[in-house]
């Protein structure tokens, strides 16, 4: 038997290896417990892939991101084989992995119920413990259809071949290349068990997969459409261990007390009425504290650096959009036209940049003026399926706090450095540390301008971005359709990743609008526009903090600092008193004169996560004293009245959280 000759590739290290010919992948990493499959020439293979002579192979460790989708899409097709075990009728959709875990979409004739996904997930421990084998299989277009002849979702999926899309899971069932379906066999017999249609790769076996938990299931239109039929699809996750299965667990428990639905309910802050409409909230009157409050720090920084705030109008004429680009790129996103003054179509704003153009065009500009920096609250309105609209983090009407920057050529690289920098302190201010940045470029399929314009705003962008020394991340064909952009990304108290700001540079909307200033040298000169939004909006970063904090504000952002809380109704008058002093320092105090006893007081007060409660008795009465409870429930006693004040208005103006 000949020899071939192989690369074994593991991070920056290369062996050479000689086997006999026939050695597959499996063989070439037999022992190694937690390769579940190979890379060969930059394409992932089933460890059955039998090596050639001269190819490089890399070792996929289960826990990679791309071991962890073959466990949870192998993991998917367990689900799926137990669906159709237990419920024969079941046609099947498409079943991907996604972070965190996997789902398949089925027809079935009514949803399932919480004690099916029981049954299912029972089911698949069997199929677990069988050790299964995953097999591929390449077969032709007719085979396919042959043997998958009472699969009609399927057989649709055949015919797009080379087609497939990314965004619906399409393309992990059909790529450009060959059709090939895995068989799961019995270890034993090599019976045949179940089917499916599928690029692969797989694991080798169903006893490979090490964890797994079905989630939760849901209606889902066919590949994301709604002109398409109404799936039921079921959720699930799978780990590479026991214990990472669990702690993935114990933070989706947590990321659900945290759920800034739940918790703006529970706090009486927001809502989002059936009446008004799916993503359109309303802020009740403690939410809306906290909102100016965060709006008012905001719009004081703004001063601070030079920004001067504009207001624009919420809808406009379509010809505006068809200047900027919008209704060519965006009009998916935008709310239909409303027609008016006989015929003409105005739309709801999608962005606020093309209004700020007309502001900077209103008049003759000089390079004195310049940089010049307009800011807004400006609500607009985005048109987002109901399948993705989710409380206020992807909502239909918002507001951004939204910038635009005009600038010269040679003063671009600066400003946008003091950009960059005036964000990252502002969102510290809010209690956000720990950042990446992410450089989003150009989509070569959706774009304006010239291929140069680009080059240059990118590389400016990325020395911009390297100067913070912070991890810097690629996001390939991640811009908008004007600009490369970087974004920053932030993680919350739970280290969840949430996009925070974006910084865009534009060389080509000052071009449509056709902008332009009086140089020093009297010369006309296009600006260069930068699009900044800090908060992104305004809902979305309520949200954001409302879960990072689970609720408890620091005093500073607090709806209520303080409550006085009387051990009887004797003290009810002295820590009114308190209280009215309090507030002409600015600060947030209420006194519960309620007929609650105090240790009732105390636990409504700990639910609504008060900063600080200050408990009143007879001594503190008679010492001119208060007493502070923190949310801890630690206690500190007989404080003087003007030291409490002052620790109050300290705790606040620091913005330190208790």
């Amino acid at each position: 038997m000949s020899d071939v000759r192989v690369i074994i590739q593991r991070d920056s290290e290369r062996e050479e290896r000689v086997v006999t010919t026939g050695t597959t992948a499996a063989e070439l990493f037999a022992g190694e417990r937690t390769v579940v499959a190979a890379r060969v020439a930059g394409e992932l293979k089933d460890l059955a892939y039998v090596v050639a002579d001269g190819e490089e192979v890399e070792p996929v460790e289960i826990s990679s991101k791309d071991g962890l989708d073959i466990l949870r899409h192998s993991t998917a097709h367990v689900m799926a084989q137990a669906v159709q075990e237990l419920f024969p009728e079941a046609k099947l959709g498409i079943g991907p992995p996604v972070k965190d875990g996997f789902y398949y979409d089925f027809d079935v004739e009514k949803p399932f119920t919480p004690d099916d996904l029981k049954a299912i997930e029972k089911k698949m421990q069997e199929i677990q413990k069988r050790g299964q084998k995953f097999s591929r299989r390449v077969v032709t277009d007719e085979e396919a259809r042959d043997e998958l002849a009472a699969e009609p979702y399927k057989l649709e999926l055949i015919g797009l071949k080379g087609a497939a899309s990314h965004d619906d899971g399409a393309d992990v069932e059909v790529g450009a290349g060959e059709l090939t379906i895995y068989d799961n066999l019995d270890p034993k017999t090599g019976e045949l068990c179940w089917r499916d249609l599928c690029r692969g790769p797989h694991l080798p076996t169903t006893r490979v997969i090490p964890a797994f938990k079905l989630m939760r299931n849901a209606a889902a239109y066919w590949r994301g459409s709604e002109k398409n039929p109404m799936l039921q699809r079921i959720y699930g996750t799978a780990w590479p261990s026991k214990d990472e299965l669990k702690a993935h667990l114990d933070f989706l428990a947590e990321a659900e007390k945290r759920d800034h639905r739940r918790l703006g309910s529970e706090l009486d802050l927001f809502s989002i009425p059936e009446q008004i409409g799916s993503g359109l909230a309303v802020f009740h009157p403690k939410g809306g504290i906290i909102r100016r409050v965060m709006e008012d720090y905001s719009r004081k920084r703004h001063e601070e650096e030079g920004y001067e705030f504009v207001y624009t109008p919420h809808a406009t004429k379509g010809k505006l959009f068809e200047t900027s680009g919008h209704l060519d790129w965006y009009a998916d996103g935008m709310y239909p036209p409303m027609q008016l003054d006989e015929g003409v179509d105005y739309y709801l704003k999608p962005m606020n940049c093309p209004m700020h153009n007309l502001i900077f065009d209103a008049r003759g500009r000089s390079y004195r003026e310049l940089p010049l920096r307009l800011f807004e609250f400006g609500t607009v309105y985005r048109y987002e399926k109901s399948g993705v609209v989710h409380g206020l983090t992807r909502a239909r009407g918002f507001t951004q706090d939204d910038a635009h920057i005009y600038c010269t050529r040679e003063q671009m690289a600066e400003e946008l450095d003091r950009t960059l920098t005036f964000v990252l302190d502002l969102l510290r201010d809010y209690g956000l540390n720990d950042f990446y940045l992410e450089l989003s470029t150009k989509d070569p399929e959706k774009f304006v301008g010239s291929d140069e314009a680009w080059e240059e705003a990118t590389e400016t962008l990325r020395k911009v971005a390297e100067k913070q020394g912070l991890e810097l991340v690629a996001d390939p064909g991640g811009a908008a359709f004007y600009g490369p952009k970087i974004s920053v990304q932030a993680k919350d108290a739970i280290g969840r990743t949430w996009q925070m700001s974006t910084i865009q540079l534009d060389f080509n909307l000052p071009e449509r609008f056709d902008l332009q200033y009086t140089s020093a040298d009297g010369s006309r000169q296009q600006p260069v526009m930068i699009h900044r939004a800090l908060f992104g909006s305004i809902e979305r970063f309520f949200a954001v903090l409302l879960e990072h904090y689970a609720g408890a504000f620091p005093a500073w952002l607090a709806p209520v600092q303080a409550v006085g809380i009387p051990i009887g109704d004797a003290h009810v008058e002295y820590l009114q008193e308190f209280a009215a002093e309090a507030k002409k320092k600015g600060l947030r105090v209420e006194v519960d004169a309620s007929s609650d006893r105090m240790q009732k007081k105390i636990r409504n007060h700990q639910k609504l996560k008060v900063p600080f409660m200050i408990i009143v008795g007879d001594e503190d009465m008679a010492a001119g004293t208060v007493s502070f409870r923190y949310r801890d429930g630690s206690q500190e006693n007989g404080i003087a009245r003007d030291q409490a004040l002052a620790k109050l208005v300290d705790v606040v103006e620091r913005r330190v959280q208790v």
